[in-house]
């Protein structure tokens, strides 16, 4: 099992991700909206502003102070020229 650090000594089980955006687009504000109304978020910011929002396939959204460059900078691997999470 490969575990993503998302900031603060959390990590995420990578196997599990299914993207991690920007937080900072209208569409992802209100998939972070509905995910704290339904329970599904989990803050990992310690307080910090969220950055990067990382969706896993049981639909939680996962709230990371990190930049999404660090994402795709340490945790990307490449395949055929192209970085992927």
């Amino acid at each position: 099992m490969k575990l993503i650090n998302v900031g603060y000594g959390n990590t995420v089980n990578a196997e599990r991700v299914v993207s991690a955006v920007s937080a900072d687009a209208a569409p992802v504000k209100r998939i972070i909206a509905t995910a704290k109304d339904n329970n599904l978020a989990i803050d990992a910011t310690c307080g910090k502003k969220t950055k990067t929002a990382i969706i896993t396939d049981s639909g939680h959204v996962v709230l990371s102070a990190l930049d999404i460059s660090h994402f795709t900078d340490l945790y990307g691997e490449k395949e055929e020229g192209k970085k992927l999470l």
